[in-house]
């Protein structure tokens, strides 16, 4: 859910003053290579080719998935992924999953409670083990690697990077958090495209 939308007319401008903020050169590619994407959500056998791409990736990390119609209560139930949803959903856990020492990853919802889609809300909120500070550490961490892999695979980051709240802040640190999160991702070599199946 965007906090602040930004009407289409302003988009090009807004995007704009974020990248003049971009100081580090490798961030400021990566925007790039995500501004280059489509600002819409694909729809029909684009958006389920993207699925298709985006469970090649679980399997490229090791991440076991549930079979077609499950319906966990969970995206992640602390065992397998929820396959029936969109590909944006499903790189988002994969993030998490890349994310979490081998401990949270027995958690549902990596024991950071529950996320939006989340349908046991009170189990995955028990299971919380992450403080709420650490929980958008890794929140922010898990969604732009998620937006990183989508531009890398050509499906439409934009439109995660503005679902997902990185303009927010524009005028004060929206840029500088980016940095920083990228920076950290960086530091973990999570940024390196071949890291990627082809």
């Amino acid at each position: 859910m965007i906090l602040t939308p930004i009407p289409r007319a302003q988009l090009a401008a807004a995007l704009d003053r974020f990248a003049a903020q971009l100081d580090d050169r490798d961030g400021h590619a990566a925007f790039v290579r995500i501004r280059m994407t489509s600002s819409e959500r694909a729809t029909g056998d684009v958006a389920e080719r993207h699925r298709r791409q985006a469970l090649k990736l679980a399997e490229h990390f090791g991440m076991p998935v549930h079979p077609p119609g499950t319906r966990p209560g969970f995206n992640w139930d602390g065992a397998a992924l929820d396959v029936d949803t969109e590909a944006y959903v499903i790189l988002h856990e994969i993030a998490h999953f890349v994310l979490a020492p081998p401990e949270r990853r027995r958690l549902v919802d990596f024991g950071l409670g529950p996320g939006p889609d989340t349908r046991e809300r009170a189990a995955a909120e028990s299971a919380a083990v992450i403080p709420l500070l650490g929980r958008e550490a890794d929140e922010g961490e898990a969604s732009l690697l998620g937006i990183l892999w989508e531009a890398s695979l050509g499906q439409p980051a934009l439109a995660s990077f503005l679902d997902q709240n990185w303009l927010e802040g524009l005028e004060r640190s929206a840029a500088l958090h980016f940095t920083q999160v990228f920076a950290r991702l960086q530091r973990r070599g999570l940024t390196a495209l071949r890291l990627l199946p082809d």
